[in-house]
């Protein structure tokens, strides 16, 4: 590998940058940033588990993996990656008709797909997906973030819960309820007053520490992350997720044969496009609160290398959460270190800390997670939807109901799917003519705008054959030949001319509309009279072919 390029990736991975440097003040806000986002990951991953229908471990694996690769390889400083739900709604359907052993494995090949797609540079099309689409998704995300939480205000499926005479999945009601949500009022309270007296501890870190030291000094009988699962134990040991023996948790791994690859190609291909579109769309948002912009590519390697780690070591595979880039970002996260210390943070807590993590109320997560709503949503959209255009408000409305609805990927289908439609046809009806006679008789159509498949129709009726004379000149000199319909509509033109016994000319073709006529198999030439173009065509009545003017 040469050594420019051997320095130009050191210099995407290095742990701060020269906007970030390196010194005490900024160690303690990157290390306390990190715990921040780890305490926020625990809960995350636990209950992205129990979605995706796996023990607790395997979301909690995932979210340590896919963390530390990232954080390390990835393409912006400053993000948080891990287990998120978006990928457990999907793996959910695997995991029940095939096992958890498919999981794994299906894991591998998305992270390979990934690599792929990171490799082949195709992460740059993220930028065709149009702003309104981008707030579509902010706004959905919020909502979605938003609704996940409201699972906290359910009783806990534990024996405590069962003591009190209260079924698991009902909601809380009465002493219980009302205590939540003042918890998860005083956390958000002291995460918009900690900023503004200091700026020494992250607020997150701070409202979750306060609230957590009332509900354990008072003994309050509140839900707490212990009541989601225990998470004590360890680590499981490595395992190869292709074979003939057992693996994580005494399940037998999927067999190395075609049928595997059949079953689970499907939705490692599902999984990569969801994953590799949040990532990307968190990359773009979090370059815009950093003023920093990331790369793309080096984003879907990550991703992939962490995701194939992850499957051969019993995780469920991730992505980007942008919650937890929030978090990390409004707490001062600028480099890599944060991500790191968040993933060693969170690996610690499973091994070690465990029992503490456990005591946590939920409500104090829940109340970070309620700032980051806030935080994320994009509420000048909503000022301004009446001011953008019809379509373009339309999309965004849209994007955020499928993303709450369905998932992030089929929204952003959805949206750029509807944007370019929508483009395409504003474009179709824009095409025109600027129609006058030229000094040795000629009639000139002067085409204004870009002929594609959907202006084809509307070039067609720009014409009127029976009545021009006997020499017709389109000049393109507005416009643009883009594809193979136009083409087609150009010499369906010309042929309604040569019936007529009228000669055509085609003058100030672009470059790039001339090597499609060529590349159609007509015969270009050069023309004195096209200089600026140097392109010129003649449709000759005689031979029916496209000749020399």
């Amino acid at each position: 590998m040469p050594r420019a390029l051997l320095a130009s990736f050191a210099d995407s991975i290095a742990l701060t940058d020269k906007d970030a440097p390196l010194n005490a003040g900024r160690l303690r806000i990157e290390v306390l940033s990190g715990l921040t986002v780890a305490l926020a990951l625990v809960p995350e991953a636990v209950a992205f588990a129990f979605v995706a229908g796996v023990h607790p471990l395997v979301g909690l694996y995932a979210a340590f993996i896919v963390g530390l690769i990232t954080a390390i390889f990835g393409g912006r400083p400053g993000m948080i990656s891990g287990a998120t739900g978006a990928l457990a709604v999907v793996m959910v359907s695997l995991v029940a008709l095939h096992g958890v052993e498919y999981l794994f494995a299906t894991v591998v090949l998305m992270g390979l797909i990934q690599i792929v797609v990171g490799v082949m540079k195709w992460g740059k099309f993220i930028r065709l997906v149009p702003h309104p689409v981008m707030l579509g998704f902010v706004n959905g995300l919020a909502i979605v973030i938003f609704l996940a939480q409201l699972g906290q205000f359910q009783v806990p499926g534990t024996a405590e819960a069962a003591g009190h005479g209260m079924a698991s999945g009902e909601w809380l009601s009465g002493l219980p309820l009302f205590l939540m949500l003042g918890l998860v009022a005083v956390t958000m309270a002291i995460i918009w007053i900690m900023p503004k007296i200091t700026s020494v501890v992250p607020a997150p870190l701070a409202g979750i520490g306060i609230v957590a030291a009332v509900v354990i000094g008072f003994g309050l009988d509140v839900p707490r992350v212990g009541d989601l699962a225990s998470i004590s134990g360890g680590l499981p040991a490595f395992h190869v997720p292709f074979g003939d023996g057992f693996g994580i948790y005494g399940t037998p791994l999927a067999p190395f044969n075609w049928d595997t690859l059949m079953i689970i190609l499907p939705y490692a291909l599902i999984l990569s496009a969801i994953g590799l579109i949040e990532s990307l769309l968190t990359l773009n948002l979090v370059g815009e609160m950093t003023n920093k912009r990331g790369g793309a590519s080096q984003e879907c390697i990550a991703q992939g290398m962490a995701n194939t780690v992850t499957g051969f070591f019993g995780g469920m595979g991730g992505c980007a959460m942008i919650g937890q880039s929030m978090i990390n970002v409004k707490s001062g996260g600028r480099t890599r270190i944060a991500g790191i210390v968040a993933a060693l943070f969170l690996l610690t807590f499973i091994l070690f800390g465990s029992g503490l993590i456990e005591q946590i109320p939920l409500a104090a997560l829940v109340g970070v997670m309620f700032m980051v709503v806030i935080g994320t949503f994009a509420w000048n959209s909503l000022r301004i939807l009446r001011k953008v255009p019809k379509m373009d408000a339309f999309v965004t409305i849209l994007v955020t109901i499928v993303t709450v609805w369905t998932d992030l990927a089929t929204a952003v289908v959805v949206g750029v799917v509807v944007s370019a439609l929508a483009y395409s046809w504003n474009n179709a009806t824009r095409i025109t003519a600027k129609v006058h006679t030229a000094p040795e008789g000629a009639k000139v159509y002067g085409i204004v705008g870009p002929l594609f498949f959907g202006s084809t129709e509307g070039f067609a009726e720009l014409f009127d054959v029976q009545n021009d004379p006997s020499l017709v000149i389109v000049d393109f000199a507005d416009s643009r030949v883009v594809d193979q319909s136009a083409l087609q509509a150009i010499e369906g033109i010309a042929a309604k001319y040569q019936a007529q016994g009228k000669a055509i000319q085609l003058r100030h073709l672009s470059r790039d509309c001339h090597s499609l006529l060529s590349k159609a198999g007509h015969l270009m030439v050069d023309s004195d009279d096209d200089p600026d173009y140097e392109i010129a065509v003649d449709y000759s009545v005689r031979t029916g072919i496209l000749g020399g003017h």
